[in-house]
């Protein structure tokens, strides 16, 4: 639980040593109870930073040497004021909707999928267990972009949590680059998926890269505005959308006769001279006989991904008037999210069963239903690869501009360079749809790469660099249950990001490899149908 300090603490008592970034003497020991600490709001007081301000970052006159959060926070809010393009504005209602629109996407229908593998109980009790999991680092790294509001990104706060090194900085913006664009390709991917399935009867000339360069454009067009206020009305309605496409797959799946490519026949043998298992849907509650560690994992990951999106939380508190709200938006988000990916999951699961499961589980679907409830993650195929390249493109432009007008007016320069980077990340993000031409083990390969650093490694750092500026390891030295405790749950969260990055991206890759010898997949810049 991200800590509060004692009422009595004021914003100024936040200064550091400007020349190594220890702590001022009138520093008080924080104390770790308080409501607002969990839920946010004006009743939050912040700790102390864990080092200065990263080289490279003007706040202001060089003579201000006032470090405090709050006077950064203002030190902005100031800088921003009379300027066409504001960035601090979104309240926490309009973050939730950018949350909304992150969390409830796409990869809700591959819940299904991983219920499957997995076993309808295992399967439940994942999901409750990685979202408190989320919900707990997201709340760690609120409360470490409340100590030093000037982060912009991921990226500086990997450089902060790793003694300020300059490589740490670097390994990050890689790794932050490559979440996105995967992320990107991803929606790349399931664009030219939704347009097969959407004219399999048609005859267009090497349809799956053909719509792989529809759907990179349209989402280039769509990635082009700057400000996230913009975008998360655009979020909002993303969501909402999503909402509708999965409650309708969940109907159709419990009214459909069958599910796809149902047989009555127990087994049969299908043409390539394997056997088939038929009849009505299986449905288990732990994994079946024969499940294999791989595609156990798989399907792991595959929930994992869903919820661990911590990666873009700073970029949206950075543009937050008022960062202490975010614990509001952060509730909402995993309250639905816990609730919608539960029932979606059993639900379909239940009446499409193990023999007939697809990933997305659209392709479980009747044609007709499969169409008609496909259709309405139009807006989320397309937001969501949108929002993840503003967060790369804002990256790379408020670095190339940080301290010209170009960041903060309209100008000819600044939006031709903007659009200009978009544009890199999507080209880059179609080569990597074509490359790796497969929807669950694409989610996999990106949580077990990925995830386990922005997910898990991050913020367990993040917890006791914290909790060693606020007076060496407090929750140890203090000897309570609860300090115990939460040093072991964040060495825990340590430990399953190795495993995710060791283990995770091994058996990753052997299941990419044994799809690509078994033919399960189409092979690289295929022009065959992807439709479900």
């Amino acid at each position: 639980m991200p800590h509060q300090v004692s009422p009595e603490r004021t914003m100024s008592d936040e200064k550091l040593d400007i020349r190594d970034g220890r702590r001022s003497s009138n520093v008080e020991v924080p104390n770790l109870s308080g409501w607002s600490s969990w839920f946010g709001g004006p009743g939050v007081t912040i700790g102390p930073r864990i080092a200065p301000v990263l080289s490279g970052i003007s706040l202001g006159s060089d003579s201000d040497t006032d470090q405090s959060s709050r006077a950064i926070l203002d030190k902005q809010l100031a800088a921003e004021d009379g300027h066409a393009i504001k960035y601090r504005t979104c309240s926490w209602q309009k973050t939730a909707g950018l949350l909304f629109s992150e969390y409830i996407c796409l990869a809700i229908m591959s819940f299904p999928w991983s219920y499957s593998v997995l076993g309808l109980v295992p399967g439940l009790i994942l999901t409750v267990v990685i979202a408190g999991i989320v919900l707990y680092t997201s709340l760690v790294l609120w409360e470490f972009c409340l100590r030093h509001p000037e982060v912009r990104d991921v990226c500086d706060i990997g450089q902060m949590l790793f003694w300020n090194k300059k490589w740490a900085w670097w390994a990050t913006a890689a790794m932050f680059i490559l979440n996105n664009t995967f992320i990107q390709a991803l929606h790349v991917l399931v664009g030219a998926k939704y347009l097969n399935t959407m004219t399999e009867a048609n005859d267009v000339a090497c349809r799956t890269v053909s719509f792989g360069v529809v759907a990179t454009i349209i989402c280039w067009v769509c990635s082009l505005p700057r400000t996230f206020d913009m975008l998360s009305k655009l979020g909002t309605a993303s969501a909402f959308f999503t909402f509708v496409s999965v409650l309708l797959a969940t109907i159709f799946a419990a009214v459909q006769a069958h599910p796809a490519g149902f047989d009555p026949r127990s087994s049969y043998t299908k043409p390539d001279g394997t056997t088939g298992i038929g009849g009505n849907p299986i449905v288990t509650a732990v994994p079946v006989v024969g499940t294999t560690f791989v595609n156990g994992l798989g399907a792991f990951l595959n929930i994992s991904y869903t919820f661990i999106g911590q990666i873009t939380l700073p970029s949206f508190i950075a543009e937050m008037r008022d960062p202490r709200d975010f614990p509001k938006a952060l509730w909402a988000c995993t309250i639905a999210e816990i609730i919608l990916f539960s029932i979606v999951g059993s639900v379909v699961y239940a009446y499409v069963g193990n023999q007939y499961m697809t990933a997305p589980a659209f392709g479980s679907l009747e044609p007709l239903f499969k169409k008609v409830s496909f259709s309405f993650m139009i807006p989320t195929i397309v937001f969501l690869g949108v929002l993840y390249a503003s967060v790369s493109a804002r990256f790379i432009f408020f670095r190339i501009f940080q301290n010209s007008r170009h960041k903060n007016e309209h100008t000819v320069v600044g939006w031709v360079t903007w659009a200009s980077i978009l544009l890199a990340t999507w080209i880059v993000a179609f080569i990597i749809a074509q490359v790796i031409p497969f929807f669950s083990s694409l989610l996999s390969l990106m949580s077990s790469l990925f995830d386990s650093f922005f997910g898990f490694i991050f913020w367990g750092v993040a917890y006791f660099r914290m909790r060693r500026a606020d007076g060496s390891i407090a929750v140890v030295k203090e000897h309570t249950v609860a300090g115990y405790l939460l040093g072991s749950l964040n060495v825990f969260i340590i430990l399953v990001g190795v495993f995710f990055l060791s283990v995770g991206t091994y058996a990753t890759v052997e299941s990419i490899i044994l799809e690509f010898e078994s033919g399960a997949v189409g092979s690289v810049f295929s022009c065959a149908s992807n439709g479900l």
